[in-house]
Protein backbone atom coordinates (compact mmCIF):
# COMPACT_ATOMS: atom_id res chain seq x y z
CA UNK A 1 0.00 0.00 0.00
CA UNK A 2 2.65 2.22 0.91
CA UNK A 3 4.60 1.70 -2.50
CA UNK A 4 0.87 1.99 -4.43
CA UNK A 5 0.70 5.62 -2.53
CA UNK A 6 4.62 6.48 -3.31
CA UNK A 7 3.75 5.65 -6.77
CA UNK A 8 0.42 7.91 -6.93
CA UNK A 9 2.59 10.69 -5.29
CA UNK A 10 5.48 10.69 -7.39
CA UNK A 11 3.12 10.82 -11.01
CA UNK A 12 1.32 13.95 -9.31
CA UNK A 13 4.56 15.70 -8.89
CA UNK A 14 5.77 15.02 -12.46
CA UNK A 15 3.24 15.44 -14.29
CA UNK A 16 3.71 19.61 -14.40
CA UNK A 17 6.96 18.83 -15.90
CA UNK A 18 6.06 16.80 -18.53
CA UNK A 19 2.91 18.31 -20.16
CA UNK A 20 3.16 21.25 -22.27
CA UNK A 21 -0.24 22.91 -23.21
CA UNK A 22 -1.14 22.89 -27.22
CA UNK A 23 0.06 26.69 -28.23
CA UNK A 24 -3.18 29.13 -29.26
CA UNK A 25 -3.55 29.03 -33.13
CA UNK A 26 -4.61 31.38 -35.30
CA UNK A 27 -3.89 30.89 -38.97
CA UNK A 28 -3.02 33.56 -40.69
CA UNK A 29 -2.62 33.81 -44.61
CA UNK A 30 0.68 33.26 -46.20
CA UNK A 31 1.32 35.33 -49.25
CA UNK A 32 4.53 33.08 -50.11
CA UNK A 33 3.54 29.49 -51.02
CA UNK A 34 5.44 27.15 -49.17
CA UNK A 35 7.41 24.41 -50.84
CA UNK A 36 7.26 22.16 -47.81
CA UNK A 37 4.09 19.31 -47.72
CA UNK A 38 3.79 20.24 -43.51
CA UNK A 39 5.21 23.39 -41.99
CA UNK A 40 3.67 25.57 -38.32
CA UNK A 41 5.27 28.82 -37.49
CA UNK A 42 5.18 29.89 -33.64
CA UNK A 43 5.60 32.91 -31.86
CA UNK A 44 7.32 31.42 -28.30
CA UNK A 45 7.06 35.03 -26.31
CA UNK A 46 3.31 34.82 -27.15
CA UNK A 47 2.58 30.97 -27.49
CA UNK A 48 0.59 31.42 -30.53
CA UNK A 49 1.04 29.72 -34.36
CA UNK A 50 0.69 32.43 -36.65
CA UNK A 51 0.75 29.65 -39.61
CA UNK A 52 0.64 26.50 -40.41
CA UNK A 53 -0.16 23.84 -42.90
CA UNK A 54 -1.08 20.55 -42.96
CA UNK A 55 0.31 20.50 -39.45
CA UNK A 56 -1.50 16.87 -38.47
CA UNK A 57 -0.52 14.84 -41.80
CA UNK A 58 1.86 12.32 -40.93
CA UNK A 59 6.01 12.63 -42.32
CA UNK A 60 9.06 10.60 -41.57
CA UNK A 61 11.26 12.86 -39.00
CA UNK A 62 14.48 11.82 -40.11
CA UNK A 63 17.20 12.52 -38.25
CA UNK A 64 14.76 15.38 -35.89
CA UNK A 65 14.02 11.91 -33.95
CA UNK A 66 17.45 13.56 -32.07
CA UNK A 67 15.63 16.10 -30.31
CA UNK A 68 13.94 13.08 -28.49
CA UNK A 69 17.09 11.35 -27.84
CA UNK A 70 18.45 14.31 -26.91
CA UNK A 71 15.94 14.94 -23.93
CA UNK A 72 16.04 12.15 -22.68
CA UNK A 73 19.62 11.57 -22.36
CA UNK A 74 19.70 15.38 -20.53
CA UNK A 75 16.93 14.07 -18.50
CA UNK A 76 18.54 10.88 -16.97
CA UNK A 77 21.81 11.48 -17.18
CA UNK A 78 23.39 13.39 -13.98
CA UNK A 79 26.65 13.24 -15.16
CA UNK A 80 27.14 14.89 -18.81
CA UNK A 81 31.18 14.35 -18.29
CA UNK A 82 31.07 10.38 -17.74
CA UNK A 83 33.14 9.47 -20.74
CA UNK A 84 31.60 6.72 -23.16
CA UNK A 85 33.99 4.65 -25.67
CA UNK A 86 32.19 4.31 -29.08
CA UNK A 87 31.88 0.52 -30.02
CA UNK A 88 31.19 -0.80 -33.57
CA UNK A 89 29.18 -3.28 -32.14
CA UNK A 90 26.77 -0.88 -31.21
CA UNK A 91 26.27 1.04 -34.29
CA UNK A 92 27.31 -0.58 -37.04
CA UNK A 93 24.09 -2.90 -37.38
CA UNK A 94 22.24 0.60 -38.65
CA UNK A 95 25.01 1.01 -40.94
CA UNK A 96 24.78 -2.70 -42.35
CA UNK A 97 20.98 -2.54 -42.39
CA UNK A 98 20.77 0.75 -44.58
CA UNK A 99 23.30 -0.33 -46.66
CA UNK A 100 21.09 -2.62 -48.06
CA UNK A 101 18.47 -0.64 -49.42
CA UNK A 102 18.82 2.63 -51.46
CA UNK A 103 19.01 4.97 -48.67
CA UNK A 104 22.71 4.70 -47.98
CA UNK A 105 22.90 8.77 -48.84
CA UNK A 106 21.27 9.43 -45.27
CA UNK A 107 24.51 8.27 -43.46
CA UNK A 108 25.76 11.88 -42.17
CA UNK A 109 29.77 11.63 -41.83
CA UNK A 110 30.92 13.23 -38.81
CA UNK A 111 34.67 11.75 -38.51
CA UNK A 112 34.18 9.73 -35.80
CA UNK A 113 36.43 6.17 -35.13
CA UNK A 114 35.82 3.49 -33.40
CA UNK A 115 37.51 3.31 -30.06
CA UNK A 116 37.03 7.20 -29.43
CA UNK A 117 36.41 8.13 -25.98
CA UNK A 118 33.79 10.99 -25.33
CA UNK A 119 32.31 12.33 -23.11
CA UNK A 120 28.04 11.94 -22.87
CA UNK A 121 28.07 15.68 -23.03
CA UNK A 122 30.29 15.71 -26.55
CA UNK A 123 28.33 12.91 -28.03
CA UNK A 124 24.66 14.89 -27.53
CA UNK A 125 26.94 18.23 -29.26
CA UNK A 126 28.06 15.71 -32.27
CA UNK A 127 24.34 14.72 -32.48
CA UNK A 128 22.62 17.98 -32.34
CA UNK A 129 24.86 19.43 -35.38
CA UNK A 130 26.03 16.47 -37.39
CA UNK A 131 23.20 13.97 -36.73
CA UNK A 132 25.80 11.35 -36.31
CA UNK A 133 24.56 7.47 -35.59
CA UNK A 134 27.39 6.72 -33.88
CA UNK A 135 26.73 9.16 -31.42
CA UNK A 136 22.84 8.82 -30.92
CA UNK A 137 22.88 5.07 -31.09
CA UNK A 138 26.16 5.03 -28.83
CA UNK A 139 23.74 7.44 -26.08
CA UNK A 140 20.65 5.47 -26.92
CA UNK A 141 22.08 2.23 -25.76
CA UNK A 142 23.87 3.70 -22.21
CA UNK A 143 21.03 5.16 -21.13
CA UNK A 144 18.63 2.09 -22.46
CA UNK A 145 20.76 -0.38 -20.15
CA UNK A 146 22.77 -1.90 -22.93
CA UNK A 147 19.15 -1.98 -24.90
CA UNK A 148 18.44 0.40 -27.72
CA UNK A 149 14.73 -0.97 -27.69
CA UNK A 150 14.42 -0.12 -24.35
CA UNK A 151 15.49 3.40 -25.03
CA UNK A 152 12.99 3.45 -27.39
CA UNK A 153 10.66 3.01 -25.53
CA UNK A 154 11.38 5.54 -23.38
CA UNK A 155 11.31 8.01 -26.46
CA UNK A 156 7.72 6.34 -27.19
CA UNK A 157 6.33 7.20 -22.89
CA UNK A 158 7.71 11.11 -23.76
CA UNK A 159 6.25 11.17 -26.62
CA UNK A 160 2.57 10.16 -24.87
CA UNK A 161 3.47 12.15 -21.77
CA UNK A 162 3.89 15.63 -23.96
CA UNK A 163 0.55 14.90 -25.70
CA UNK A 164 2.24 13.71 -29.60
CA UNK A 165 -0.40 11.74 -30.40
CA UNK A 166 0.57 11.26 -33.76
CA UNK A 167 4.14 10.45 -33.26
CA UNK A 168 5.84 7.40 -33.18
CA UNK A 169 9.26 6.42 -32.41
CA UNK A 170 11.08 3.05 -34.05
CA UNK A 171 14.76 4.36 -33.32
CA UNK A 172 16.59 6.88 -31.86
CA UNK A 173 19.06 7.75 -34.91
CA UNK A 174 16.52 8.91 -37.58
CA UNK A 175 17.35 6.36 -40.12
CA UNK A 176 14.81 5.42 -42.50
CA UNK A 177 11.69 3.17 -41.24
CA UNK A 178 8.50 3.28 -42.50
CA UNK A 179 6.86 2.96 -39.13
CA UNK A 180 8.73 6.32 -37.76
CA UNK A 181 6.25 8.79 -38.10
CA UNK A 182 5.57 12.36 -36.46
CA UNK A 183 3.48 15.75 -37.24
CA UNK A 184 4.87 19.18 -37.44
CA UNK A 185 2.45 20.05 -34.92
CA UNK A 186 3.85 17.28 -32.42
CA UNK A 187 7.36 18.42 -33.35
CA UNK A 188 6.53 22.00 -32.49
CA UNK A 189 5.01 20.52 -29.09
CA UNK A 190 8.21 18.52 -28.71
CA UNK A 191 10.57 21.18 -29.15
CA UNK A 192 8.84 23.85 -27.06
CA UNK A 193 9.53 21.37 -24.13
CA UNK A 194 13.02 20.55 -25.36
CA UNK A 195 13.57 23.82 -25.01
CA UNK A 196 12.79 24.32 -21.18
CA UNK A 197 15.34 20.97 -20.56
CA UNK A 198 18.42 22.61 -19.24
CA UNK A 199 21.45 22.51 -21.52
CA UNK A 200 19.02 21.40 -24.27
CA UNK A 201 19.20 25.53 -26.29
CA UNK A 202 23.12 25.72 -25.50
CA UNK A 203 23.82 22.34 -27.57
CA UNK A 204 20.95 22.70 -30.02
CA UNK A 205 21.86 26.60 -30.85
CA UNK A 206 25.79 25.91 -30.84
CA UNK A 207 27.33 26.92 -34.16
CA UNK A 208 30.18 25.00 -34.02
CA UNK A 209 32.14 22.42 -31.41
CA UNK A 210 34.84 20.83 -30.67
CA UNK A 211 34.88 17.82 -28.60
CA UNK A 212 36.78 17.84 -24.81
CA UNK A 213 38.26 14.79 -25.22
CA UNK A 214 41.32 15.24 -28.14
CA UNK A 215 41.87 11.31 -28.77
CA UNK A 216 44.92 12.31 -30.33
CA UNK A 217 45.61 8.57 -31.89
CA UNK A 218 43.48 9.05 -34.10
CA UNK A 219 42.61 12.65 -34.63
CA UNK A 220 46.28 14.42 -34.50
CA UNK A 221 45.22 17.70 -35.32
CA UNK A 222 42.64 18.54 -32.29
CA UNK A 223 42.34 21.99 -33.69
CA UNK A 224 40.77 20.41 -36.81
CA UNK A 225 38.33 18.51 -35.32
CA UNK A 226 35.11 20.54 -35.15
CA UNK A 227 31.81 19.69 -35.80
CA UNK A 228 29.77 22.19 -37.68
CA UNK A 229 25.97 22.75 -37.05
CA UNK A 230 24.08 21.61 -40.16
CA UNK A 231 22.05 24.42 -40.07
CA UNK A 232 23.33 26.87 -42.80
CA UNK A 233 21.03 29.13 -41.74
CA UNK A 234 23.90 29.98 -39.03
CA UNK A 235 26.76 30.21 -41.15
CA UNK A 236 27.67 33.22 -41.94
CA UNK A 237 29.37 32.70 -45.24
CA UNK A 238 26.68 30.94 -46.81
CA UNK A 239 24.01 32.56 -48.98
CA UNK A 240 21.45 31.01 -47.08
CA UNK A 241 22.45 32.62 -43.74
CA UNK A 242 19.87 34.12 -41.99
CA UNK A 243 20.66 36.97 -39.02
CA UNK A 244 19.15 35.56 -35.89
CA UNK A 245 18.47 32.14 -37.04
CA UNK A 246 20.08 29.17 -34.47
CA UNK A 247 19.90 25.35 -34.58
CA UNK A 248 17.69 23.33 -33.61
CA UNK A 249 17.70 20.54 -36.05
CA UNK A 250 18.09 19.87 -39.53
CA UNK A 251 17.12 16.18 -41.25
CA UNK A 252 17.73 14.68 -44.69
CA UNK A 253 15.94 11.34 -45.92
CA UNK A 254 15.96 10.34 -49.42
CA UNK A 255 12.37 9.09 -49.37
CA UNK A 256 10.80 11.69 -47.00
CA UNK A 257 12.62 15.20 -48.74
CA UNK A 258 14.05 17.94 -46.03
CA UNK A 259 12.96 18.49 -42.71
CA UNK A 260 14.09 21.69 -40.28
CA UNK A 261 13.50 22.80 -36.80
CA UNK A 262 15.10 26.57 -36.47
CA UNK A 263 14.38 29.13 -34.20
CA UNK A 264 14.84 32.53 -34.93
CA UNK A 265 15.32 35.84 -32.78
CA UNK A 266 15.11 39.84 -33.87
CA UNK A 267 13.45 43.18 -31.76
CA UNK A 268 12.94 40.91 -28.89
CA UNK A 269 10.73 38.31 -30.75
CA UNK A 270 11.29 34.74 -30.93
CA UNK A 271 10.00 32.46 -33.57
CA UNK A 272 10.07 28.70 -33.97
CA UNK A 273 9.86 26.86 -37.38
CA UNK A 274 8.79 23.51 -37.88
CA UNK A 275 9.03 22.68 -41.86
CA UNK A 276 8.51 18.83 -43.26
CA UNK A 277 8.90 16.95 -46.72
CA UNK A 278 10.66 19.24 -48.81
CA UNK A 279 11.49 18.27 -52.31
CA UNK A 280 15.58 17.74 -52.87
CA UNK A 281 15.18 18.61 -56.50
CA UNK A 282 13.17 21.55 -58.01
CA UNK A 283 11.52 21.11 -61.72
CA UNK A 284 14.52 21.09 -63.63
CA UNK A 285 16.29 18.76 -61.37
CA UNK A 286 18.79 21.04 -59.53
CA UNK A 287 19.56 20.30 -56.10
CA UNK A 288 17.35 22.96 -53.43
CA UNK A 289 17.09 23.42 -50.00
CA UNK A 290 13.19 24.76 -50.14
CA UNK A 291 13.12 24.03 -46.76
CA UNK A 292 15.75 26.67 -45.81
CA UNK A 293 13.79 28.82 -47.93
CA UNK A 294 10.73 28.24 -46.53
CA UNK A 295 11.69 28.79 -42.88
CA UNK A 296 13.31 32.21 -43.94
CA UNK A 297 9.88 33.32 -45.41
CA UNK A 298 8.32 32.01 -42.44
CA UNK A 299 10.38 34.60 -40.09
CA UNK A 300 10.69 37.16 -42.45
CA UNK A 301 6.68 37.13 -42.67
CA UNK A 302 6.45 37.06 -38.50
CA UNK A 303 9.63 39.30 -38.08
CA UNK A 304 7.87 41.84 -40.49
CA UNK A 305 3.69 41.92 -40.38
CA UNK A 306 3.12 41.07 -36.66
CA UNK A 307 3.20 43.65 -33.84
CA UNK A 308 1.64 43.68 -30.41
CA UNK A 309 -1.73 45.47 -30.74
CA UNK A 310 -4.29 46.76 -28.56
CA UNK A 311 -7.31 44.41 -29.24
CA UNK A 312 -9.72 45.47 -26.00
CA UNK A 313 -8.84 48.60 -23.77
CA UNK A 314 -9.52 48.62 -20.55
CA UNK A 315 -11.57 51.77 -20.84
CA UNK A 316 -13.96 50.37 -23.88
CA UNK A 317 -17.80 50.08 -22.58
CA UNK A 318 -18.75 46.64 -23.98
CA UNK A 319 -21.71 45.75 -22.79
CA UNK A 320 -25.09 46.93 -19.94
CA UNK A 321 -26.28 44.78 -17.21
CA UNK A 322 -29.90 45.87 -15.55
CA UNK A 323 -29.85 47.06 -11.90
CA UNK A 324 -32.85 47.04 -9.73
CA UNK A 325 -33.30 49.11 -7.08
CA UNK A 326 -31.06 51.65 -8.22
CA UNK A 327 -30.90 55.51 -8.23
CA UNK A 328 -31.23 56.73 -10.92
CA UNK A 329 -29.96 54.47 -14.27
CA UNK A 330 -31.09 51.36 -14.12
CA UNK A 331 -28.31 49.60 -15.27
CA UNK A 332 -24.31 49.44 -14.92
CA UNK A 333 -21.78 49.94 -17.75
CA UNK A 334 -19.33 47.16 -18.30
CA UNK A 335 -15.72 47.37 -19.02
CA UNK A 336 -12.95 45.26 -19.45
CA UNK A 337 -11.03 44.37 -15.94
CA UNK A 338 -7.63 45.36 -17.86
CA UNK A 339 -6.23 45.62 -21.50
CA UNK A 340 -6.13 42.92 -24.07
CA UNK A 341 -3.19 42.95 -26.62
CA UNK A 342 -2.22 40.72 -29.04
CA UNK A 343 0.59 39.71 -31.24
CA UNK A 344 -1.53 40.35 -34.91
CA UNK A 345 -1.31 40.59 -38.07
CA UNK A 346 -0.62 44.45 -39.55
CA UNK A 347 -3.17 43.43 -43.06
CA UNK A 348 -6.00 42.47 -41.00
CA UNK A 349 -7.82 45.26 -39.04
CA UNK A 350 -8.38 44.35 -35.37
CA UNK A 351 -12.57 45.52 -36.11
CA UNK A 352 -12.86 42.12 -38.08
CA UNK A 353 -12.40 40.67 -34.43
CA UNK A 354 -15.71 39.50 -32.66
CA UNK A 355 -16.18 41.16 -29.18
CA UNK A 356 -19.89 40.55 -28.69
CA UNK A 357 -19.80 37.30 -27.34
CA UNK A 358 -20.50 38.00 -23.33
CA UNK A 359 -21.02 35.74 -20.86
CA UNK A 360 -22.71 37.31 -17.53
CA UNK A 361 -21.97 35.95 -14.18
CA UNK A 362 -26.06 37.10 -13.17
CA UNK A 363 -28.58 37.71 -15.88
CA UNK A 364 -29.25 40.99 -13.50
CA UNK A 365 -28.44 43.07 -10.29
CA UNK A 366 -29.57 44.19 -7.70
CA UNK A 367 -28.07 47.40 -6.23
CA UNK A 368 -25.82 48.42 -4.77
CA UNK A 369 -23.00 48.00 -7.48
CA UNK A 370 -19.39 49.13 -6.56
CA UNK A 371 -17.40 49.99 -9.50
CA UNK A 372 -14.89 47.34 -10.12
CA UNK A 373 -17.25 43.73 -8.99
CA UNK A 374 -17.02 41.11 -11.06
CA UNK A 375 -20.13 41.04 -13.81
CA UNK A 376 -18.89 39.02 -16.71
CA UNK A 377 -16.05 37.99 -19.39
CA UNK A 378 -16.26 38.55 -23.36
CA UNK A 379 -14.69 36.22 -25.50
CA UNK A 380 -12.95 37.82 -28.63
CA UNK A 381 -13.00 35.62 -31.59
CA UNK A 382 -11.65 35.73 -34.95
CA UNK A 383 -12.72 33.54 -38.06
CA UNK A 384 -14.07 30.98 -35.71
CA UNK A 385 -11.40 30.87 -33.50
CA UNK A 386 -11.02 31.91 -29.91
CA UNK A 387 -8.35 34.13 -29.09
CA UNK A 388 -8.81 34.81 -25.20
CA UNK A 389 -10.96 35.56 -23.01
CA UNK A 390 -11.44 38.99 -21.02
CA UNK A 391 -13.26 39.63 -17.51
CA UNK A 392 -15.64 42.35 -17.20
CA UNK A 393 -15.60 44.89 -14.23
CA UNK A 394 -18.90 47.63 -13.54
CA UNK A 395 -17.48 50.76 -14.77
CA UNK A 396 -19.24 53.00 -11.78
CA UNK A 397 -20.79 52.81 -8.83
CA UNK A 398 -24.68 52.11 -8.69
CA UNK A 399 -26.27 53.28 -5.94
CA UNK A 400 -29.91 51.59 -4.08
CA UNK A 401 -32.73 53.84 -3.70
CA UNK A 402 -34.50 53.75 -0.31
CA UNK A 403 -37.93 54.19 -1.64
CA UNK A 404 -37.47 51.55 -4.33
CA UNK A 405 -36.46 49.22 -1.73
CA UNK A 406 -38.94 49.75 0.60
CA UNK A 407 -41.51 49.51 -1.58
CA UNK A 408 -40.07 46.87 -3.43
CA UNK A 409 -39.53 44.70 0.49
CA UNK A 410 -43.64 45.54 1.11
CA UNK A 411 -44.11 43.84 -2.18
CA UNK A 412 -42.29 40.82 -1.45
CA UNK A 413 -42.83 40.74 2.51
CA UNK A 414 -46.41 38.37 2.00
CA UNK A 415 -43.28 35.94 -0.02
CA UNK A 416 -41.16 35.50 2.37
CA UNK A 417 -39.86 32.97 4.32
CA UNK A 418 -40.70 35.02 7.33
CA UNK A 419 -43.93 35.80 6.49
CA UNK A 420 -44.94 32.62 5.81
CA UNK A 421 -43.62 31.17 9.02
CA UNK A 422 -45.44 33.60 11.05
CA UNK A 423 -48.91 32.37 8.94
CA UNK A 424 -48.28 28.95 9.71
CA UNK A 425 -48.14 29.58 13.50
CA UNK A 426 -50.26 32.20 13.68
CA UNK A 427 -52.46 29.63 11.90
CA UNK A 428 -51.55 27.09 13.99
CA UNK A 429 -52.49 29.20 17.01
CA UNK A 430 -55.64 30.07 15.69
CA UNK A 431 -56.74 26.17 15.71
CA UNK A 432 -55.82 25.74 19.00
CA UNK A 433 -57.58 28.26 20.53
CA UNK A 434 -60.83 27.31 18.83
CA UNK A 435 -59.98 23.74 19.77
CA UNK A 436 -59.86 25.08 23.17
CA UNK A 437 -62.99 26.40 22.75
CA UNK A 438 -64.92 23.89 21.35
CA UNK A 439 -63.72 21.74 24.34
CA UNK A 440 -64.34 24.77 27.41
CA UNK A 441 -68.12 25.15 25.56
CA UNK A 442 -68.63 21.45 25.69
CA UNK A 443 -67.26 20.93 29.16
CA UNK A 444 -69.71 23.91 30.37
CA UNK A 445 -72.64 22.45 29.08
CA UNK A 446 -72.30 19.08 30.56
CA UNK A 447 -72.08 20.62 33.80
CA UNK A 448 -75.54 22.66 33.19
CA UNK A 449 -77.24 19.91 32.31
CA UNK A 450 -81.10 20.07 34.30
CA UNK A 451 -81.47 17.21 36.57
CA UNK A 452 -84.64 14.65 35.95
CA UNK A 453 -87.38 15.43 37.67
CA UNK A 454 -87.82 12.47 40.23
CA UNK A 455 -85.01 14.00 41.67
CA UNK A 456 -86.18 17.77 41.89
CA UNK A 457 -87.96 17.45 45.57
CA UNK A 458 -86.52 15.66 48.19
CA UNK A 459 -87.65 12.23 49.23
CA UNK A 460 -89.30 12.07 52.92
CA UNK A 461 -89.55 9.37 55.07
CA UNK A 462 -92.81 7.57 55.67
CA UNK A 463 -93.11 6.59 58.86
CA UNK A 464 -92.23 10.17 60.20
CA UNK A 465 -95.23 11.57 58.06
CA UNK A 466 -98.38 12.48 60.35
CA UNK A 467 -101.79 12.67 59.28
CA UNK A 468 -103.22 16.23 59.77
CA UNK A 469 -104.97 16.24 63.03
CA UNK A 470 -109.02 17.32 62.98
CA UNK A 471 -110.01 19.42 65.64
CA UNK A 472 -113.10 18.36 67.58
CA UNK A 473 -115.89 20.44 67.78
CA UNK A 474 -117.04 21.74 71.16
Amino acid sequence: MKRFFSMIAAIILLLPFVYIPEAKAVNFPLSTQLKSESAILVNLDADIVLHEKNPDTKQMPGPLVNIMTAVIVLEECPDLNKELTLDPEVYTPVYNEISENEYSDDLPDCDLCDGDVLTINDLLYCMMLTSSVEASQTLAYHVGGDSVSAFVDKMNNKAAELGMNSTHFTNPTGMYDENQYTTARDMAALTRYALSVPLFETIATTYNYTPVVPNPERHKHIDEWVWKHSNVMMDPDSTLYYMGAKGIKTANLVAAGRNIVALASKDGNNYLAVLLKAPFNDSEGNMTFYHIEDAAALFDWGFNHFSYQVILADTAEVGELPVSLAEGNDYVLARPKEEFSLLWYDEIDTSLIKKDKITWYDSSLRAPVKKGDLLGEVTLEYSGEELGKVELVAVSDVNRSKSKYNIEAAKRFHKSKWFKNAWMIATILCVIYILICIYSWVLFKSKAKPLKPIYAVPKMDKKKKKKPTQKKDK
